[in-house]
């Protein structure tokens, strides 16, 4: 297929300019900036587009890429970072930027001639800023499209030789007008859309039958979610009889969610078996409070329960071993949890994922990890080609360690009954005001601290639990959601008056970036 690829020099967000891509029906690959351009131009690409990053350009280790690509002949996209990037190796001047632009920043169009500016209607423009550095010496043959109303340069061009470049971030929903201005690219890279998910789902079903060939197992465990459940559902389609599901009762489950996940499997064609570990993961959680620990903590368990089981397993089905582990790895988990600069990656890590970050290394089966490409938006679209029931596909995301990383500090059984009854009310009560499928995700966190309240005539030292409450398309970037005040006054109401151990309840109301969807 005609492709376009991308060259990651390490943004949180390189991966929302790849749906934005594949969302227009163009095959795209994401590469390291520094891969090999032989490699590079071995994929034959339409077009180019250099991501953003968390480092400068003045940085003794800032990602480099090989200059051979500026003469590759085909339409480039510099893209913050990489508009630096494309400046300073073009014979432009990169300087520390006057005023730091971070955030929400509207930006004046002075060419509205520019074919990637040709669909956008309104000027100033808000955009999605996050750069500490600026170009404020142009490239020979380069011309100023637009500028930030501090006057730093927003964009640039140069039509003669198809090299287009923008500041501020067109990939994020933050940015009005952002998808126009990809598509606008992506009409002059002019490549055949030809992917779409009923493809890919092909191709993984023959990719997994190649993986796991015609006699070995697998096992999958599942969450009830949405990822595993497409994930084992893919495979299933793909090893039929082959795959044996485990549904693991960590203990770390919302209330009564163990009986109804197990009650959703009934009629879903996958065999699943019901493992109660909860003794297992709460003497593995025991004196831990650092989040990446109990994270690792509870990855490293639900291996050792899935080695234990595979031995039982085994000997059910008449094979020596299950040689296969099949999770439900999205490329947000991954993005997140990418190494450092130095160690491999130029990403910042966010933080781990028991999928990604918590396999220990003597670990005897082999990952299938199908939807590590995709986004929970395109996971439920699958979901939906592959017959999955719109049930489980309508459930907002829950971490995979559970509501361990939703009750901060050392996690303990009376913590979480408490936090299990509070959350029970506030989905209810969700549900009951008919909002809960405006929400992306929503849940309740208990925070270790003790807050004076009043109740009768005594004070109390109690628990506060925070709700959290979010919007968005694919969990790179979220808003918080507006609840109306009625209802937020009527869930507060009932967790301090139902819940014993909580006396305050607060609302979160930050975004994502600067802050993450969970708390841990």
């Amino acid at each position: 297929m005609d492709r376009i690829i991308i060259l990651d020099f390490g943004s949180q967000f390189t991966q929302l300019i790849a749906r934005r891509v594949r969302e227009v029906g163009v095959y795209t690959e994401i590469l390291p900036a520094n891969a090999p351009f032989h490699e590079i131009k071995a994929h034959n690409p339409k077009g180019i587009i250099l991501s953003g990053g968390p480092h400068s350009v003045f940085d003794s280790q800032a990602p480099q890429c090989d200059r051979a690509v500026l003469n590759l002949g085909v339409p480039l996209l510099g893209v913050c970072y990489g508009m630096q990037w494309l400046a300073q190796n073009l014979g432009g001047k990169v300087s520390p930027a006057k005023v730091r632009e971070y955030g929400l920043t509207p930006i004046q169009i002075l060419e509205s001639s520019s074919p990637l500016f040709a669909q956008v209607k309104k000027s100033p423009l808000n955009t999605w800023m996050s750069h500490g550095d600026e170009v404020d010496q142009l490239p020979d043959g380069f011309k100023i499209v637009a500028k930030s109303e501090s006057g730093s340069l927003a964009s640039m061009e140069n039509r003669s030789k198809n090299i287009y470049a923008l500041q501020f971030h067109p990939e994020v929903s933050h940015t009005e007008e952002g998808a126009k201005l990809l598509n606008a690219f992506i009409e002059i890279c002019n490549p055949k859309k030809e992917w779409n998910l009923k493809n890919f789902a092909q191709e993984k079903i023959s990719e997994i039958q190649k993986q796991v060939g015609t006699t070995a197992h697998a096992i999958c465990a599942l969450s009830g979610g949405v990822d595993s459940t497409v994930a084992a559902t893919l495979v299933e389609k793909a090893i039929p009889g082959r795959l044996h599901c485990l549904y693991i009762d960590s203990g770390l489950q919302r209330k009564n969610e163990s009986q109804e996940v197990m009650k959703s499997f009934e009629n879903s064609g996958l065999k699943v078996s019901l493992i109660d570990a909860q003794k297992d993961f709460l003497t593995a959680l025991s004196g831990l409070t650092d989040p990446e620990q109990k994270r690792k903590a509870i990855g490293k368990t639900f291996i050792e329960i899935f080695q234990r089981e595979e031995k039982r397993l085994a000997k059910e089905v008449g094979e020596k071993t299950l040689d296969w582990l099949v999770q439900g790895t999205l490329y947000p988990d991954v993005i997140e949890s990418m190494p450092p600069p130095g160690r491999g990656g130029f990403s910042a890590t966010i933080k781990s994922h028991h999928n990604v970050g918590g396999l220990p290394e003597n670990m005897k089966l082999s990952l299938i990890e199908p939807l590590r490409e995709l986004f929970k938006d395109e996971v439920r679209k699958l979901g939906k080609e592959l017959g999955v029931s719109s049930e489980i596909l309508g459930r907002h995301p829950f971490p995979g360690p559970g509501l361990a990383v939703r009750c901060l500090g050392e996690v303990t059984k009376e913590k979480l009954d408490i936090l299990r009854e509070a959350d029970s009310i506030y989905i209810s009560e969700i549900r009951a005001a008919k909002l809960y499928d405006q929400i992306w995700q929503a849940g309740t966190i208990l925070i270790p601290i003790s807050t004076v309240g009043v109740m009768g005539d005594g004070r109390t030292y109690e628990y506060p639990v925070a709700l959290r409450a979010v919007v968005s398309q694919d969990g790179m970037t979220a808003d918080w959601f507006r609840f109306p005040h009625e209802v937020l006054a009527k869930i507060s109401n009932r967790i301090v008056n139902e819940v014993r151990g909580v006396n305050r309840v607060v609302y979160d109301i930050s975004t994502k970036p600067p802050a993450t969807i969970e708390w841990e």
